[in-house]
């Protein structure tokens, strides 16, 4: 698992770089990664984004630093990279809950996070089915709602985007309409920092006109990896999805090429049956 020693490696760079300024760009070099892969691998594999992390490590690393040594909270505040005493009582008081001067003060029960470790372990020759499909740029049609991966958001909004879509009719409509992928979870348009992005429903378009409220979207030409997704939503998918960033793309040489991924619901079956069928694509490069 030559990729997964390489997060470790950028694990161990970010540590020792807490105290300096820390670019994506840098880190995801030292796990000889580009830099959008090793974000998304990132985020799939630990839940949360690389710069979220590293304000969760500065945080706990500043925290102890200031309960345990004479240090002001101004120079505590400047060590590790806040633009001001007051940014860092910001956001020391919405991990914590109170100021830093209360907590130097007083004994207080405070939040840490721990250095990340990934477990790299055998797990025998469990076959991980795939296939390479290149495929043309195509339109989408549907509805989109802005999401955030900070504190996992983005999996409720999602779920409730969908329960309020199967609610109103329009995921219904939006299947009488699909092409041959059928109804398509889309994520696209991430952000730099791979913390906001947006989430589409949507079909491959085969109508002419919209109807009120529907979006439509580009989705450029790719060589896609296909994953297929067998059994209940929505347990089934997130299986899957981790074995692809913890186990596929580090074992493959396949890296994230960037742009949109998506989930594909061809069948028409109950999505809540054990036997029910769907696929991941996600577009790769060498």
């Amino acid at each position: 698992m030559e990729g997964l020693q390489r997060m470790l490696d950028s694990i161990k760079y970010i540590e020792s770089h807490l105290e300096e300024s820390l670019s994506i760009e840098d880190i995801a070099a030292v796990a000889c990664m580009s830099k959008f892969h090793f974000q998304r691998m990132f985020s799939m594999l630990t839940g949360f984004s690389v710069s979220e992390y590293i304000r969760n490590r500065r945080i706990t690393v500043a925290t102890q630093e200031l309960i345990h040594s004479n240090c002001k909270v101004i120079d505590i505040a400047m060590k590790y990279r806040y633009e001001s005493p007051e940014a860092f009582t910001k956001a020391f008081r919405r991990i914590h809950g109170i100021s830093p001067s209360v907590a130097k003060k007083n004994s207080q029960f405070l939040k840490a996070y721990p250095k990340l470790s990934f477990q790299i372990q055998l797990k025998g020759d469990v076959e991980m089915d795939y296939k390479i499909v290149e495929k043309n740029c195509f339109t989408v049609v549907g509805k989109s709602i802005q999401t955030t991966t900070i504190g996992g958001e983005n999996h409720r909004e999602i779920a409730a985007f969908w329960d309020e879509s199967n609610r109103n009719g329009f995921s219904r409509e939006l299947a009488k309409n699909s092409g041959s992928l059928g109804l398509i979870g889309i994520c696209m348009d991430f952000d730099k920092q791979q913390e906001n992005l947006t989430y589409f429903i949507g079909a491959e378009k085969n109508i002419e006109s919209l109807p009120a409220g529907w979006e439509e979207r580009r989705i450029p030409s790719a060589t896609w990896a296909v994953f297929p997704v067998h059994g209940a939503m929505p347990d089934a998918m997130p299986k899957v999805w981790e074995r692809i960033f913890s186990e596929w793309f580090p074992a493959t040489g396949y890296e994230h090429a960037g742009g949109p991924e998506m989930e594909v619901y061809l069948s028409d079956a109950d999505p809540s049956s054990a036997d029910y069928y769907s696929e991941i694509w996600i577009p790769v490069k060498k």
